[in-house]
């Protein structure tokens, strides 16, 4: 009872002292956060970096060798097997948005099914793969950053539904002297539904062996051609 009592004063004097401090002395004028239009359906946001929209044109991307030619048809582009494309600008800290459709007809299981990679500085891989019903390792479905992490739910539409990755990507950071002082982490959200939590990347996302970091600036977005007849479409950034 006594420490009851105790501590129904200690929590009464705390709250008077805190009723008697100057609120503006907690207040923080000091970064005025710019005015932005939020963008309504799927509209992107004013300050984004609009990497395809409406347009049918590919001006913002380049192939691998040479220039892009995925096939582009007003508002969305398709894998075409002609091989992968990055954009032609560099980014580092960034919100992305992509919206993907796997094909309607499903002809494949596991990996051959819908696949692709939306992979962040040309490294890092968030896979796209049709993941509605379709088994395959977990950390290599819709979702996961490839090899290294699943997701933490399966929140895949059905085949010929379009879908929507909306990413958080912080870069890593290297000393002078190459070696890593922060790994680059990942939130993503699939079709609205967290899928990674702020997941810490343990190096460039590979098909094969363990991934490692090797010290890099700024890089591409790329989009990956593995065969499949992907779609994208509404692919914005944000420079954070």
């Amino acid at each position: 009872m006594k420490k009851l009592i105790l501590l129904l004063v200690a929590a009464c004097l705390f709250g008077s002292f805190a009723h008697s401090q100057d609120p503006a002395l907690t207040e923080d004028w000091t970064r005025k956060p710019p005015v932005i239009n939020p963008g309504c359906k799927q509209a992107p946001p004013s300050d984004a970096i609009i990497l395809f929209g409406k347009a049918k044109d590919i001006n913002n991307w380049i192939g691998t060798t040479g220039p892009a030619k995925w096939k582009t048809s007003c508002r969305k582009m398709t894998v075409n097997g002609t091989g992968d494309i990055m954009t032609k600008e560099k980014f580092g800290d960034c919100q992305l948005h992509v919206e993907f459709r796997t094909p309607l007809k499903v002809i494949s299981e596991g990996q051959g099914r819908g696949n692709s990679g939306v992979y962040i500085q040309t490294l890092y891989e968030v896979q796209v793969l049709d993941s509605y019903e379709n088994e395959t390792y977990y950390n290599g479905q819709a979702g996961s950053v490839y090899k290294q992490s699943p997701p933490l739910v399966n929140a895949s539409r059905k085949p010929g539904k379009w879908q929507a990755y909306n990413i958080v990507f912080h870069a890593p950071r290297f000393s002078s002297d190459g070696s890593l002082t922060n790994p680059a982490s990942v939130t993503v959200f699939h079709n609205g539904v967290l899928v990674q939590d702020h997941f810490e990347l343990k190096g460039g996302t590979v098909y094969a062996g363990y991934p490692k970091y090797e010290a890099h600036g700024d890089m591409p977005l790329l989009l990956q051609d593995h065969g499949n007849p992907v779609k994208y479409r509404n692919v914005w950034i944000r420079k954070l």
